[in-house]
C-alpha cells in the first residue's frame, strides 16, 4: 500500500478549536502535522472540535473547546472524543495520537497501531499509565523532555507555519512575554528584567493562575513601562514582534519545547531564554538569542543584543523547525511502524 493510500486518523485535543485561536499548542501542533499531512498526500481524518478548520475530513462529536464553551464539561467531552476515534479504528492504518495518557488506555483495544506524541508529562501520577503502555509508539518533542523506559521511535520537534509569522526586519524597543500566565512560565522574573534594566515590557496570554497574577504581576502594571494585554492571536502576536528587541521566556520549570521560541525567531524577534529543558535545543546560544540562568544574566544578556542577526534567526526556524522538516520526520516514524507491523504478522 503506497503512502497515498494510507488512512491517517489524527486525535487532536479538544480543549480548544484546531488549530487554535490565541492558546493550545498542542492543537496548533496536530493542526500542523495535519495540514503537512495531506499537502503531502496523505489521506487523513482529524478528530477535533467541529469548529476546526482543516483541509482534512473532520470528525466531530463536541461542537466546541470546553475551555471556549463553559458549558461542555471537560472530561465528559473528552471521553466521548477519544472513544469515538478508537471505535473507528479498523477505517485507518494509523492513529496518531496528541492526546495526554487517557488515549493509551484504548490502545490495546484495538488491532490499528498508534503512534503518541507526548507534548508533556502533565503530572507525576499519570507515569504509572505510560509505564503500563510502555511498549507503545511514542515520539518525544524534545530529547530534554523524555521519561525512561518508554519506546521511543524518534524525537521530533514541532513545526511552525512560516507563512503566518514573517520575518520583521527592524526591530522596536519593548520586552515581550508571551505565554500561560503562571507560576511555571515566570512572568514575575519577565518583570524584574524589564524593572532593571528600565525597559517597557508588554505581556500577552491568558491567566491561568488567577492568585499568582493578582499577587505578582498585577501590582508591577503601570500602563507606562509594564503591561498587561490580555491573550493574542496570530495577528496579535506579529503585532507584537514588529515592535520588539526580545523575548523573554525565564521559564522556572524545564520546557518541554516552546513553540513561542520558534515563532519569535522566525520573526526574527531574539529570544532570552532560561537554560531549563529543550530551550537549549531550540534556541541556538549567541546566534538566535541567549540562554541565562538567573534574571541578573538576563538582564545582561540584553546589551548583547546587537550581536544577534535577525535574518539568522528566521534561517534557523526554517531549516529546523518548519512544517516539512516535521512532517518529513514523522513520515519516517510511521514507515517503521508500518514496516513494524509487517513483521508482527508475519
Amino acid at each position: 500500500m503506497t503512502r497515498a493510500k494510507k488512512r491517517i486518523a489524527v486525535l487532536s485535543p479538544v480543549a480548544w478549536r484546531t488549530p487554535t485561536r490565541q492558546y493550545g499548542a498542542w492543537e496548533t501542533v496536530a493542526s500542523n502535522i495535519t495540514e503537512g499531512l495531506v499537502a503531502r498526500g496523505w489521506d487523513v481524518t482529524l478528530f477535533a472540535t467541529g469548529d476546526s478548520v482543516t483541509r482534512a475530513s473532520l470528525h466531530a462529536v463536541v461542537d466546541r473547546g470546553y475551555e471556549e464553551d463553559s458549558t461542555v464539561d471537560p472530561k465528559v467531552a473528552e471521553y466521548l472524543h477519544i472513544s469515538e476515534a478508537f471505535e473507528r479504528a479498523a477505517e485507518f492504518d494509523l492513529i496518531h495520537s496528541h492526546y495526554d495518557f487517557m488515549a493509551l488506555t484504548y490502545t490495546q483495544l484495538i488491532s490499528t497501531p498508534v503512534l503518541t506524541t507526548i507534548h508533556g508529562f502533565s503530572s507525576p501520577q499519570i507515569m504509572q499509565v505510560y509505564q503500563k503502555y510502555r511498549d507503545g509508539y511514542f515520539v518525544s518533542i524534545s530529547d530534554s523532555d523524555r521519561a525512561p523506559g518508554l519506546n521511543y521511535l524518534a524525537t521530533v520537534y514541532n513545526g511552525i507555519d512560516l507563512t503566518l509569522y514573517p520575518l520583521q526586519p527592524a526591530h522596536g524597543d519593548d520586552l515581550i512575554f508571551l505565554g500561560r500566565i503562571h507560576p511555571d512560565k515566570g512572568v514575575h522574573l519577565a518583570i524584574e528584567v524589564a524593572r532593571q534594566s528600565g525597559r517597557p515590557l508588554l505581556i500577552a496570554g491568558i491567566i491561568q493562575d488567577r492568585v499568582y497574577f493578582e499577587e505578582q504581576v498585577e501590582p508591577h502594571l503601570d500602563d507606562r513601562q509594564i503591561r498587561y494585554i490580555g491573550p493574542v492571536d496570530v495577528p496579535g502576536k506579529n503585532e507584537l514582534f514588529a515592535h520588539a528587541r526580545a523575548l523573554l521566556h525565564l521559564n522556572t520549570i524545564p520546557e518541554r519545547f516552546g513553540l513561542v521560541l520558534a515563532e519569535a525567531n522566525a520573526a526574527g524577534v531574539p529570544v532570552i531564554a532560561m537554560d531549563l529543558g529543550s530551550c537549549r535545543e531550540v534556541i541556538e546560544d549567541g546566534r538566535t538569542g541567549f540562554l541565562v540562568n538567573n534574571v541578573t544574566e538576563a538582564v545582561q544578556a540584553l546589551q548583547k543584543l546587537p550581536e544577534i542577526d535577525r535574518t539568522a534567526c528566521r534561517q534557523h526556524v526554517q531549516q529546523r523547525f518548519s512544517i516539512d522538516t516535521m512532517v518529513a520526520a514523522y513520515e519516517r516514524v510511521y514507515d517503521k511502524i508500518f514496516e513494524h507491523e509487517i513483521k508482527k504478522r508475519s
